[in-house]
């Protein structure tokens, strides 16, 4: 069996192909193609780095690619411009978020994730406009008003940020949220908690009195990295906890590192947050299916 095969019988896509269905409206039409055809076809573009007519040139080459989406050979293939509607459709109607959660919960009925702890990070990533001249508070692009500027050490970044909460152990994404980038870490970080995780580890800047609230509430072991300030330096024992904590949390590292280098996301694809929000969750979903047909061979 082909490891897309492989990748299909992981899940039930029974309620993807339900959340899909909403897209089946009066206005738009029935669409020619299966919703769940084209969503699949949204995967290998994302696996195989494809744009929309390398993708039409592939579902007529490769039988694997036909048969993971659910065509047969003698049945016509979705064109480039069919592909791009569908896309935009998802993102009027703001699946990415409730398709990407669907999957989730396929994986976990698989029993993937592990619930050991919970690793929650966040990254800024560029923006596909020109960045606007640096002014006092920021600068905005006209082409791209959403996106905003950001400061990460010494490296100022003008895009979005992506938020994460990875299972440890197993790697899945369980949850995520996409923001302009000047949405502070920490004002996003309680609502990644996943309640039934039995840590949560992150780094300093989640450390506030919402997340520890959050945390002691749920009766999740606290893995956040100290925060100094000038009143209350660390201890030496606290920074100890922190370089602890450290070689764990950084582990999230490699989600964003696959995201960037492998699914070529260093630099965003499209204009303004709903497009982008949507082709974040789609390669989030592509990235774990990917990790969980890894575990299942393992």
């Amino acid at each position: 069996m082909d490891h897309l095969s492989q990748i299909d019988g992981l899940i039930d896509w029974g309620e993807v192909r339900c959340l899909l269905g909403r897209l089946r409206s009066g206005r738009t039409g029935r669409p020619p193609y299966p919703a769940l055809v084209l969503f699949k076809a949204l995967l290998l573009q994302r696996w195989y780095g494809l744009s929309d007519e390398a993708l039409e040139d592939a579902l007529y080459d490769r039988l694997s690619f036909r048969k993971f989406v659910g065509l047969a050979v003698e049945e016509a293939i979705p064109d480039a411009s069919t592909v791009c509607r569908f896309r935009s459709a998802l993102s009027d109607r703001a699946l990415g978020e409730a398709l990407f959660e669907a999957v989730g919960r396929g994986l976990d009925a698989r029993g993937l994730i592990l619930r050991q702890g919970t690793l929650i990070d966040a990254s800024l990533i560029q923006a596909a406009v020109a960045e606007p001249r640096k002014q006092p508070g920021g600068g905005v692009s006209r082409v791209d008003p959403e996106a905003s500027w950001a400061k990460k050490g010494s490296k100022a970044t003008f895009g979005f940020k992506l938020h994460i909460a990875v299972d440890q152990g197993s790697g899945i994404v369980r949850a995520a949220r996409f923001t302009p980038a000047r949405v502070a870490d920490c004002t996003i970080g309680p609502d990644l908690v996943q309640g039934d995780e039995a840590a949560v580890y992150a780094d300093m800047a989640y450390d506030n009195a919402v997340m520890r609230d959050t945390l002691e509430a749920g009766g999740i072991a606290n893995a956040v990295m100290a925060r100094p300030n000038r009143y209350h330096p660390l201890t030496e024992d606290a920074k100890a906890r922190n370089t602890a904590i450290g070689r764990i949390r950084g582990r999230v590292e490699g989600v964003f590192g696959t995201l960037k280098r492998s699914y070529r996301r260093s630099r965003l694809v499209y204009i303004g947050l709903a497009k982008n929000r949507l082709d974040m969750f789609l390669t989030l979903l592509a990235i774990n299916l990917r990790r969980a047909h890894k575990l299942s061979t393992a």
